[in-house]
């Protein structure tokens, strides 16, 4: 795992160590957190045209970009719970939208793979 994701991770065990968390820190519980994480991320933007959403990130930076670490950090929290690299997860799944999403195809549509 690359060594900025490896000390994130163990900053995030240890902060929710210190506060004996991981009892209530298990698989579902944390896909449930992200989900509702990610519920609150897309508040920002509900009701918003394209425009607007790229106004809403400029307004409140902060206020998205907190959200964002929140889903971040129950992910990274999720992966090392789950003992997954979630760096190579990440290259493994890039390299499989690729063979989906070949370029000569893909290039300029937002069709799913299946619709290529």
């Amino acid at each position: 795992m690359p060594d900025e994701i490896r000390k994130l991770t163990d900053e995030i065990r240890i902060f929710c160590d210190e506060r004996d968390w991981k009892q209530f820190h298990d698989p579902k519980e944390l896909a449930v957190a992200i989900s509702a994480e990610a519920g609150e991320l897309l508040q920002h933007f509900v009701w918003q045209t394209s425009e607007q959403s790229v106004r809403r990130v400029a307004e409140r930076r902060g206020d998205v970009a907190s959200e964002m670490a929140d889903i971040a950090m129950l992910l990274f929290e999720m992966a090392d719970y789950c003992q997954i690299d979630l760096a190579q997860a990440m290259r493994d799944k890039l390299e499989k939208n690729k063979l989906r999403y070949p370029v000569e195809k893909a290039r300029g549509s937002n069709k799913k793979y299946t619709e290529l």
